[in-house]
């Protein structure tokens, strides 16, 4: 062999061991992220991008959201509804019921790598262009056709709700029990905390809830979580 294809052995080696021990790094982010050991970042490390990129973009993610709706599902048929239509499942919106993908996904924004303009974030918002979430909506119709009533509770401020509303009936999400957005009164409040009041608000009605999903952690812990919680992958950003 000539020195030069030593040369290119040797850096094509380089490269590729360079390559696998960084995503496997990034693989290891994210098992901490998805597993709620990594808590309060602001932005995946930015040499991890491309990989999220890859996760997102590649088949990877739907597959793993269609595991989760599958269990999901599987739950949900076990459960004998009962006739009084107090029995709901309540949904989280943003990369839940609704992907933002297109918008992380731009250049400036670099799947949560880098910092973006809250501006952009609300302008998309108000679009209200976002595709649903294909397996979540495959679990939303299940639900609805076993007879569950849904609850979307979203951390996200009032003034989005006309867009929202529009959004999730645009794609498929065409009834609901209630819609829960934070008012103005709830500005400041951690989501965890305002998700965990809006649960215990429901039970005390009369609601039973069945089931709940979500895509942060702080969809689904507090008080009043439902019988199952479902987590939903989420490398993109962290909300407490």
């Amino acid at each position: 062999m000539s020195v030069n294809n030593n040369l290119l052995l040797f850096v094509f080696l380089l490269v590729s061991t360079t390559a696998a021990a960084l995503g496997n790094n990034c693989l290891s982010w994210r098992l901490s992220v998805e597993t709620n050991n990594l808590r309060d970042w602001k932005l995946i490390p930015e040499e991890c991008a491309v990989y999220v990129g890859t996760y997102i973009k590649g088949g990877q993610y739907h597959l793993d959201c269609d595991t989760v709706a599958n269990a999901a599902i599987q739950f949900a048929q076990s459960v004998q509804v009962n006739g009084d239509n107090k029995d709901i499942w309540v949904f989280d919106i943003d990369e839940t019921a609704l992907s933002n993908l297109p918008f992380y996904a731009k250049p400036d924004v670099s799947f949560g790598a880098k910092p973006y303009n809250w501006t952009g974030l609300e302008d998309w918002i108000k679009e209200g262009k976002a595709p649903a979430l294909a397996p979540v909506l495959r679990l939303y119709k299940e639900l609805v056709e076993l007879k569950y009533k849904v609850v979307f509770l979203t951390g996200a401020a009032q003034k989005y709700e006309k867009a929202r509303a529009s959004n999730l009936k645009n794609v498929g999400y065409t009834t609901w029990e209630k819609l829960f957005f934070k008012t103005t009164a709830d500005k400041g409040t951690p989501t965890r905390i305002f998700k965990s009041k809006k649960r215990k608000e429901l039970e005390e009605s009369g609601y039973r809830i069945i089931g709940n999903i979500g895509d942060q952690w702080g969809d689904l812990v507090g008080e009043c979580i439902g019988n199952r919680t479902f987590k939903l992958p989420n490398p993109m950003y962290y909300v407490a």
